[in-house]
């Protein structure tokens, strides 16, 4: 008889991997605990490792696309402050 697939939240995953990284218990112990094949918890770690990088990146280029558009609201208020301020120095020299 075939068993289902089980689905993990990434929840569960990540929690599952932070604790075969503190070493507390083996893979197979953990593997037995969770009701998951070594296999894998090894899978899942080797995932972990290669995206963690990709976390600390995304919030860079997330809080730099934040500032750009910030910048750009900036830079559209200078400009439109610029021409009211010449139209004004404009009409202030008629009526002088």
């Amino acid at each position: 008889m075939k068993q289902k697939r089980r689905k993990h939240s990434a929840a569960f995953k990540a929690k599952v991997v932070l604790e075969m990284l503190k070493g507390a218990e083996t893979v197979s112990e953990l593997a037995s605990k969770y009701e998951v094949h070594p296999t894998m918890l090894t899978k899942w770690r080797r995932e972990f490792l290669d995206k963690a990088p990709e976390i600390f990146s995304e919030k860079l280029s997330k809080r730099e696309k934040v500032h750009e558009h910030e910048n750009e609201e900036l830079y559209k208020k200078i400009g439109q402050l610029q021409v009211e301020l010449d139209w004004l120095k404009k009409k202030s020299n008629i009526y002088l």
